[in-house]
Order: structure tokens, then C-alpha cells, then sequence
């Protein structure tokens, strides 16, 4: 079975199926901020989202992260393993892209067991 949850107008925020959860991308709520406080905005974000889906930061797979400027990732890499213990990181990719909206330096797409 599979089941769609938060719906937004060009997406689910997440659909799981057969135990797996796949979450759509996710960015900060407030762009005008640094790579390092949108990546923690992002991951309180996650762990929100994680919780309603029944799972936690604990059980992801994988993640992909796309950021516009590849000279910020120490940044980004401090947040992400200030949320996250090292026994707990996912499988994950880190891509350069040019453009994701205007001042969005990052984008986070995440797969998680259920719990």
C-alpha cells in the first residue's frame, strides 16, 4: 500500500511505502539566512516531518543535498553533523546546481524507514 501525506500543491511532502519513506525536498523557511542556519532550519524541519511520519533522524538512508555554492559546504557539512550523530548518517550525495530560488543556498531530499 502506499500512502501520500502532507499534500502541497505540486507534491506530497511524503509518501511511504512498504516501510520506506521518501520526502520531497525541503528548503529553509527563512532564505535570507547562511548556508549553516539553512541547513539547521532545514533539519528542524526533518525532524518534524519524520516524527509525523512515525520515524526519526535516526533511521535515514540516504540524503541528497543540492546547494548553489560549493565554496559554502563547511558550512553546510557543520550543520548536518551537529544535528546528526556519527553512528546515525545516511548513505548521501552533495550536488553543486546553479539556481534554486532566489536567496535558497540549499535543498534537502531525504529517504527514512518507519520506526
Amino acid at each position: 500500500m502506499i500512502k501520500r501525506s502532507v499534500q502541497t500543491p505540486i507534491m506530497h511532502r511524503f509518501v511511504e511505502h512498504a516501510g520506506t519513506i521518501y520526502f520531497g525536498g525541503l528548503i529553509a523557511d527563512d532564505v535570507a539566512q547562511g548556508m549553516g542556519e539553512q541547513t539547521a532550519d532545514i533539519c528542524r524541519k526533518l525532524d518534524k516531518l519524520l516524527a509525523e511520519a512515525g520515524s526519526d533522524k535516526t533511521k535515514l538512508l540516504s540524503a541528497t543535498l543540492y546547494v548553489t555554492d560549493m565554496s559554502l559546504k563547511k558550512e553546510m557539512n557543520d550543520a548536518w553533523t551537529a544535528w546528526l550523530a556519527a553512528d546515525d548518517l545516511p548513505a548521501r550525495a552533495t550536488l553543486g546546481v546553479a539556481e534554486l530560488g532566489k536567496g535558497v543556498l540549499i535543498e534537502v531530499v531525504v529517504t527514512a524507514a518507519r520506526s
